[in-house]
C-alpha cells in the first residue's frame, strides 16, 4: 500500500512544479493551499520510476523505433488496458500516440468542422475545450447540463434545439470535468441516437476514465455500437490517472481510418509523436501500474467523501454530488451570495481553488477543488473555507 500521508507541506512546497509555486508568485504574502490544477500531489508508480530511470540511464535517448507509431510495445500495451478495464476492443492500427490531450482537441475540431461551423459541449467544461472552438474559428454552441437535485445530468432536448444545420461536432468529456460524472450505458446510447440521427463527429475525452469508484463504470462512448465508433475520436491517456502530466502523452484512437488519415494530415508538422521518456512512462503505467491505481483510488475515495461531508454539513441545498470519477468537486458556492467576489474571497480563506466562471455557461459562482492530495491538507483546506466563509 502506498503511503501517501507521509507527504508533508514542506516537501510539496520545495518542488518546482506549476501546483505548488503559481500562489507564491502571484501572492507571496498569503499562505494559500492549491487545490485547483488538475495534479495529483503523490509520486507516480515504482514501475514508472523505474522505467524512466532505466531510460535514461540506458542513454537510449534518440529517436524510437516506431518513430509516428510510438516505441515497440507501447500501443500493444494500451490495446490491453482498454480491452482489461473497459472491455473495448481496438486495434494497434488504430492509435495514434501524440503529445496530450489538449491537441487532440484542437485537431479535432480543424478536421471535423471547417470555419463558421457549430461545434456542440456540455458545460461547465474544461476550458481547452472552448479554446479549441474559438481559436481555431468554429462557434461554440453550449447545451449546458442540468442539475436535477441529485446529481448532473445530459440536456437532451437543450441539445436537440442547439444543433443548427451548421453544426459539425459533439465534443463530449466522460468522466465529466469539472463535475465529475460518470455516464450511464442509457445515457450514453440516448445520446448516440441524437448524433447518428444528425450525423455529428463525436471527440470523446476520456483522460480520467481509469478514475472511477466503486458503484460507477466507465463506458467508451465509441464501444457502443460499430455505427458510434465510425463517427468518433476518442482521447486517452495516462497522464491524470498515473500523475505524469508533465511528460505529455495522450493517444487518439478511433476505428474510422479515413478520420484518423484526416486527422494525421491536419496535424503534419505540428503535432510531434510523444517524447521517448512519456512513451516509457506509458508503457510502464499500462503494463505495471495498475496496483498502485488501485490503491491511488482507494486514498482519493476517502478524500472525496471528507469533500462530500463538508457539503452536507456546511453548504446544505447546494447543486452537488460527490465525484462518480476523476479527482475533481464542483462546489456549488453561489448560495454564499458572494458574486465576483468569490474568488478572491476563496483566497483570502487561504485556498486556491479553480474559478467556475472559466468553464463556460453555468460555472458562475462554482468553484473546482482538487481533492488528490494528503487527506490532511484535504481537512485543513475544508476548515479555512468553513471559517473564511463564516460557513459555521
Amino acid at each position: 500500500m502506498t503511503s501517501f500521508d507521509e507527504l508533508t507541506l514542506e516537501t510539496l512546497r520545495a518542488r518546482a512544479c506549476m501546483k505548488w509555486t503559481y500562489y507564491p508568485e502571484l501572492h507571496p504574502e498569503r499562505d494559500i493551499l492549491p487545490l485547483w490544477v488538475a495534479d495529483m500531489d503523490f509520486p507516480p508508480a515504482d514501475p514508472i520510476a523505474a522505467a524512466l530511470a532505466e531510460r535514461a540511464g540506458s542513454g537510449n535517448l534518440g529517436y524510437p523505433a516506431g518513430y509516428l507509431t510510438g516505441e515497440p510495445g507501447l500501443r500493444e500495451s494500451l490495446v490491453s488496458w482498454l480491452s482489461t478495464r473497459h472491455g473495448w476492443t481496438v486495434e494497434e492500427g488504430d492509435i495514434w500516440p501524440v503529445h496530450g490531450i489538449i491537441p487532440g482537441l484542437y485537431l479535432s475540431a480543424l478536421a471535423c468542422a471547417s470555419a463558421g461551423e457549430g461545434v456542440v459541449m456540455q458545460s461547465p467544461l474544461y476550458p481547452p475545450f472552448m479554446s479549441s472552438v474559438n481559436d481555431t474559428g468554429r462557434v461554440a454552441q453550449y447545451n449546458p447540463l442540468v442539475w436535477t437535485g441529485a446529481r448532473w445530468e445530459l440536456d437532451l432536448a437543450g441539445l436537440e434545439a442547439a444543433i443548427t444545420p451548421a453544426t459539425r461536432l459533439l465534443m463530449f468529456c466522460n468522466p465529466h470535468n469539472p463535475s465529475g460524472r460518470v455516464f450511464t450505458r442509457d445515457e450514453l446510447e440516448a445520446l448516440a441516437e441524437v448524433v447518428l440521427r444528425h450525423r455529428l463527429w463525436v471527440v470523446a475525452d476520456e483522460l480520467h476514465s481509469d478514475l472511477v469508484y466503486p458503484g460507477q463504470q466507465h463506458i467508451p462512448f465509441a464501444s457502443l455500437s460499430d455505427e458510434v465508433a465510425q463517427r468518433t475520436l476518442t482521447l486517452v491517456g495516462p497522464t491524470k490517472s498515473f500523475n505524469i502530466a508533465g511528460l505529455k502523452i495522450g493517444f487518439v484512437i478511433t476505428q474510422n481510418a479515413d478520420l484518423l488519415a484526416r486527422l494525421k494530415g491536419v496535424g503534419a508538422g505540428l503535432v510531434t509523436p510523444p517524447n521517448v521518456m512519456a512513451q516509457a512512462a506509458a508503457k510502464a503505467a499500462y503494463t505495471e501500474g495498475g496496483p498502485w491505481l488501485a490503491d491511488t483510488l482507494s486514498y482519493l475515495q476517502g478524500n472525496r467523501d471528507r469533500v462530500t461531508r463538508f457539503v452536507e454539513d456546511y453548504l446544505p441545498g447546494a447543486a452537488y454530488a460527490g465525484a462518480e470519477g476523476t479527482y475533481l468537486a464542483w462546489l456549488d458556492l453561489r448560495g454564499l451570495g458572494l458574486g465576483d467576489a468569490l474568488y478572491d474571497r476563496l483566497l483570502s480563506c487561504g485556498v486556491g481553488l479553480n474559478e467556475g466562471r472559466h468553464n463556460g455557461p453555468g460555472g458562475d459562482g462554482f468553484a473546482r477543488l482538487n481533492f488528490a492530495t494528503t487527506g490532511a491538507i484535504v481537512e485543513e483546506a475544508l476548515e479555512r473555507m468553513r471559517v473564511g466563509l463564516g460557513l459555521g
